[in-house]
């Protein structure tokens, strides 16, 4: 048995949980995480823009964080509202002018959502995801870029392992190897027949090499 568990965070505005997104927000809600769960040390798992949130609470408490995983990271040099592979600006006005359920269709065409399995049950997890998405980051006005967004990866001390799926969008693949090669400890690895989303297109491959770089370097004591 592995001697550590799994906790799962909705960040505020996503998934089931309400609240204004904002990065900093983040970082505060898994300090609070920690102290409510008496977890002294973590490994992290970023996944997609969550990599943001995991390196910034990563810089503000290294010693909370034994390892890093990052999973299909955006550019971190564009800004979080700036990505050139989401369209925000457009997702922002379609979502005013037409609501959430034409956001979610489009979005769900977009080539970040797209699965390479042909799994059912996986596409359908997918779908409900989507649709549980309420839009709030995109309805609320664009906001000046706080300090936790200008983490440097050259600060992060931990061993940190950068995953990309082998057929996840060009500026995905291109932004987690820069992000490798910043990082002092990282390496990077890439599962096979996966897009954006590797855990879901290739979850034996995905949950073997999380678990094994888990395994090494997941502590819960300094």
């Amino acid at each position: 048995m592995l001697p550590w568990g799994l906790v799962r965070l909705d960040r505020r505005g996503f998934g089931m949980s309400t609240g204004r997104p904002a990065l900093e927000h983040d970082v505060a809600d898994l300090g609070a995480l920690c102290r409510q769960l008496k977890l002294r040390r973590v490994g992290l798992v970023g996944m997609s823009q969550g990599a943001r949130a995991a390196l910034a609470f990563a810089a503000a408490a290294p010693v909370r964080v034994s390892c890093l995983v990052l999973d299909g990271p955006p550019d971190l040099d564009a800004g979080a509202a700036a990505d050139d592979d989401v369209p925000l600006d457009h997702f922002r006005n379609l979502i005013r002018s037409q609501g959430v359920d034409a956001f979610w269709r489009e979005w769900a065409a977009h080539p970040l959502a797209q699965l390479r399995t042909g799994d059912l049950a996986a596409h359908r997890l997918l779908n409900s995801i989507i649709g549980r998405y309420p839009g709030h980051d995109l309805l609320q006005a664009p906001r000046a870029a706080a300090a936790a967004e200008s983490t440097r990866p050259e600060s992060i001390g931990a061993p940190v392992l950068v995953v990309s799926g082998a057929q996840d969008l060009a500026s995905r693949t291109r932004a987690a190897q820069t992000l490798a090669r910043r990082l002092p400890h990282a390496e990077h690895a890439v599962i096979p027949d996966a897009g954006h989303l590797p855990n879901l297109d290739n979850p034996a491959a995905y949950n073997s090499l999380v678990g094994a770089f888990l395994a090494r370097h997941a502590t819960t004591s300094s």
